[in-house]
């Protein structure tokens, strides 16, 4: 092994370690104690998925400008920016008093995961630009192990503290500065943390133009969207329907629901390897073809194991597809404009979870009902497969005919 690849390895693991303390820290901040602190405030029920979603918006904002900033100023700098913040937002949930500043703090901290997550993977696909499926879905697995713990650590401490919310925020503090701490072993003098910031605003806006103006770069931001979107809508409704049309115990569901959380990071890395091997056509359509048979099969059983087994074969689905489109936009994309292109897929990942809930909210009180809203997800998987293999098979005639 080469001291070079002994270097990237290195630098890998540190960015998998910051990863996994950065996401523990921003998922505890909110699961489970936000609903509990925002009604300790007196949050308004109206007001209080705005409080929830407040922390969504940056994501939405800053991501774009957030991966074009580090193609101009370097991975490090920013990396180090959002841990920053990562480190610095708990301490302020301890100033709050009323439930407009914990609005504030939230949108805050949002920024963290806004600017760190697309930052992270131009990094990572940069590091192994033969490996980038793979690499980039073991670092997203190494944040889920993150996102995973943070509930049961976060409840524990509300346990044994009697909801003692500032014990709690110290916690989340905690954590955050820990990704701090090892986000500076990335700091080291390399070659990219002395380079001199090139082009500006002028380059920004260059990478902006670059992006937007590739129709197959725009498709599979498609394709990341729909996929998020029907996640975030599923995250949600799946529990009410666990709920009142299954009637299931808090155990059952739970277990169902946790099923796919633990299939999606112990896949995620292996469907990187397989698109990286095959290319990246098969795993998104066939993940996606996936995913819509099993959100179809949901409202026609209420057996136990039946749906245990499409929740898995759901969680199979998502991880094909989302192992695969960092990758390709990555290669769709300019070398000097990976950043930009990983902040674009970070927006329409946004944009995509934050609406899919509130759609399918208003499908399922129209009408339609949990067969409805869930034949709707499924269908809008479908169609965007359709548009991703037109859209390929386009690409494909056009490079035949020299254009």
């Amino acid at each position: 092994m080469t001291s070079n690849t002994r270097g990237t390895g290195y630098l890998f693991w540190v960015l998998c370690a910051v990863g996994l303390f950065a996401i523990l820290s921003s998922t505890m901040s909110k699961n489970p104690v936000l609903n509990p602190f925002a009604r300790a405030l007196g949050t308004p029920d109206s007001l209080m998925g705005f409080v929830a979603a407040a922390s969504t918006i940056p994501g939405i904002l800053v991501s774009l400008p957030a991966g074009s900033l580090s193609d101009i100023f370097g991975r490090r700098r920013i990396l180090l920016l959002s841990t920053a913040v990562f480190a610095s937002a708990p301490f302020f949930y301890l100033l709050v008093g009323v439930w407009w500043q914990l609005a504030l703090v939230r949108f805050y901290h949002g920024f963290a995961t806004a600017i760190f997550v697309p930052v992270a993977n131009a990094f990572v696909v940069e590091l192994y630009p033969y490996k980038r499926a793979e690499r980039t879905s073991l670092f997203s697995s190494m944040t889920v192990v993150g996102r995973t713990l943070a509930p049961f650590l976060g409840g524990y401490i509300l346990f044994i503290t009697d909801y003692g919310f500032h014990e709690l925020y110290l916690a989340v503090g905690l954590a955050g500065s820990a990704a701090l701490v090892v986000a500076a072993m990335l700091l080291r003098a390399t070659p990219e943390s002395r380079k001199t910031p090139r082009g500006g605003s002028s380059r920004l806006l260059e990478g902006w133009a670059a992006v937007a103006g590739k129709p197959s770069i725009m498709v599979v931001g498609l394709v990341e969207a729909a996929q998020y979107y029907a996640f975030g809508a599923t995250e949600f409704f799946l529990v009410g329907y666990l709920r009142e049309i299954a009637r299931f115990d808090s155990f059952s569901y739970g277990a169902i629901l946790g099923s796919q959380l633990a299939v999606i990071p112990l896949l995620k890395p292996l469907m990187g390897k397989f698109s990286d091997q095959v290319g990246r056509k098969i795993p998104i359509v066939v993940g996606s073809a996936l995913s819509a048979l099993a959100l179809t099969a949901v409202p026609f059983t209420t057996q136990f194991m039946w749906l245990l087994l499409i929740s898995v074969l759901y969680g199979i689905g998502f991880s094909m597809v989302t192992s695969s489109t960092p990758a390709l936009v990555s290669e769709l994309t300019e070398e000097r404009f990976v950043g930009t292109g990983m902040g674009f897929l970070g927006t329409v990942m946004d944009v995509g979870q934050t609406m899919g809930p509130i759609i399918t909210g208003l499908i399922l009180a129209t009408g339609p009902g949990y067969v409805g809203s869930f034949s709707a997800l499924a269908a809008l998987l479908l169609i965007v497969s359709l548009v991703f293999i037109i859209a390929n098979f386009a690409r494909s005639q056009g490079y035949r005919h020299g254009r």
